[in-house]
């Protein structure tokens, strides 16, 4: 039991490092930046689990809000998750959920690509809100100049995360 919970902690605090390090490789396109976040955050889904996951992905937004700058572009605290770009972090949390959800491959890859289609939803919602644009323009703004990406991002994480859980 013991050997678990340190296995446990140990893989909740290198994803949350891993999340915290693939968000600064950040490229400016306009409001919210080109990243590698999705990946991090649906291997973190399909590699940890439910339990798992929410605490990691809990761990960083924590971090983030309480100041620490693990947000895109080394961006920290309560403005970040406020901001612009704020839904999109609140989003990694049903993401997660969904990557995690267990089954066959081609339904985990569908869940995943779901989780991200919530991730981006609730990005444009909050784009919408605080730039008062209608949601198709808040959504062609900042969601699908990058679904594609974040698409192949999300199917890449899951063939990584089952590559990972054979060598470990």
């Amino acid at each position: 039991m013991r050997r678990e919970k340190i296995q446990d902690i140990t893989y909740v605090a290198l994803c949350t490092a891993v999340l915290a390090v693939i968000s600064q490789l950040a490229i400016p396109v306009g409001v919210v930046p080109l990243t590698l976040q999705t990946y991090a955050v649906a291997l973190i889904g399909y590699f940890l689990g439910l339990r798992r996951g929410l605490i990691t992905v809990g761990i960083y937004i924590a971090l983030g809000a309480l100041g620490a700058p693990v947000f895109a572009g080394f961006g920290a605290g309560m403005g970040v998750l406020l901001g612009y770009t704020g839904g999109f972090i609140f989003g990694y949390i049903p993401y997660v959920l969904l990557t995690s959800i267990k089954g066959t491959r081609v339904s985990r890859i569908a869940n995943g690509t779901v989780g991200l289609l919530l991730c981006h939803t609730a990005g444009a919602i909050q784009y919408m809100l605080l730039s008062s644009l209608d949601f198709v323009t808040a959504i062609m703004a900042v969601s699908v100049p990058f679904l594609l990406k974040d698409i192949i991002l999300t199917v890449l994480a899951f063939f990584t995360s089952e590559a990972i859980k054979k060598r470990i």
